[in-house]
């Protein structure tokens, strides 16, 4: 079975004293990375025990109290593994961790999943500060897609080209036809191991309809086809500054209604918003936000567009949004920033946090870029070099530049 790129950097965590809470949005693979997590233990004889919560009897114990967890350990006197799928399904999951925290840690380690409840409703009241540590598990990664379609050559071709700056590949096309695949359908699991077409599509719709309507209902959501709605204006405004005024007017809602349920979207991981990167505050926006996806599949979905890039007029917000994620991949959320005037001057991506800053502006056709656009950028920010991402004319300087 093919293993997550988190599941070594998981596994290192095994012998922190912290709890290890794992989150993501729905289907994207969190309960079979904790039954290979479990798999391992059991192979190095450390004991555990995996509890899944919707077993409402399990739940119902649970929920009468914290320490009712030891009733299910293993009896030996080792320190013990305690797996908890759906963490969230607790009346109170904060103080169920704080509790056994301070009170077991010596001889219980928990890892958690927890998806959008854990963190959307009040039941996360206490931060559990220096008891937790949390992990994000995206939707896969490019590399990952390619395993799970079990295309190990391409794979191994893939890293060799990433790894040498002078290859050239017999596969390039065979690699730019998966891509292209990637960036239509995304990176959901089950998306991914699905080879029709047809299917494809039915299984996103799935995501669509049925797992985010549960993120919906657990989160409160009253109004199910405003919250739709909405999800579908911000799939076909891409990388657009987030006006709630108008979105409300819009809408015909609430201006707290659109940002709770903004907040909702963002909190079961399926959107992510970068704030504005500022120096002059006058001439500078810094209000608004962008908003992007966190998986492409989903968000063609919401469009109901799956043509091959090239032939798409969105070509170029799908291309952005898709390298946003290959930053989120690589970055905290919070490094991640853009950079417009009141003038209209904008550069999509400023890593401005990092120990060697930069700034990203992509571009779908490398003839589309004109650099003299950018020369404001360049002289107001000359310790932040400005690169240029596109994905056509594709080579294999493409996975090389990422």
């Amino acid at each position: 079975m093919m293993r997550r790129n988190l599941f070594e950097i998981l596994k290192a965590h095994l012998g922190k004293k912290e709890f290890t809470i794992l989150t993501g949005a729905r289907q994207t693979g969190k309960s079979t990375l904790l039954r290979q997590l479990e798999i391992y233990c059991k192979e190095e004889n450390i004991p555990t025990v995996f509890l899944n919560l919707e077993n409402k009897n399990l739940l119902s114990e649970l929920n009468k109290s914290p320490l009712n967890l030891l009733a299910f350990l293993p009896v030996a006197n080792k320190r013990k593994i305690v797996f908890i799928d759906e963490i969230q399904y607790l009346d109170d999951p904060s103080n169920f961790l704080k509790l056994l925290y301070d009170e077991h840690v010596e001889t219980v380690k928990i890892i958690a999943t927890g998806s959008s409840a854990f963190y959307v409703d009040k039941k996360f009241k206490d931060s559990l500060a220096g008891r937790k540590r949390l992990f994000h598990l995206y939707t896969c990664s490019f590399d990952e897609y390619l395993k799970l379609r079990n295309k190990e050559e391409l794979y191994d071709e893939l890293i060799r080209v990433q790894e040498n700056s002078s290859a050239k590949s017999i596969h390039i096309e065979l690699l730019q036809q998966e891509w292209n695949s990637y960036m239509v359908y995304g990176g959901y699991p089950a998306v991914i191991k699905e080879p029709d077409r047809k299917e494809k599509i039915a299984c996103l719709k799935d995501i669509r309809d049925s797992f985010v309507k549960r993120d919906m209902l657990e989160s409160g959501v009253q109004n199910e086809d405003a919250f739709y709605t909405l999800f579908r204006m911000i799939a076909g405004q891409t990388g657009n500054i987030m006006n709630i005024s108008e979105l409300s007017v819009s809408l015909k809602i609430k201006h707290e209604t659109v940002n709770n349920y903004l907040y909702i979207l963002q909190k079961c991981f399926h959107i992510a918003f970068i704030r504005p990167f500022f120096n002059n505050l006058k001439k500078e926006l810094t209000k608004m936000p962008k908003a992007y996806f966190l998986d492409t599949g989903l968000r063609n979905c919401l469009i109901n567009n799956f043509e091959w890039p090239v032939f798409r007029l969105d070509k170029g917000e799908l291309w952005e949004n898709m390298y946003f994620r290959l930053l989120a991949e690589k970055y905290d959320m919070n490094d991640i920033s853009f950079w417009r005037t009141t003038e209209g001057n904008e550069v999509d991506f400023v890593l401005s946090h990092l120990e060697q800053p930069y700034a990203v502006e992509v571009k779908f056709n490398q003839n589309a870029i004109k650099e003299s656009k950018y020369k404001q950028f360049q002289n107001i920010y000359p310790d932040i070099p400005l690169q240029f991402a596109w994905l056509e004319p594709f080579d294999e300087d493409f996975f090389r530049r990422q």
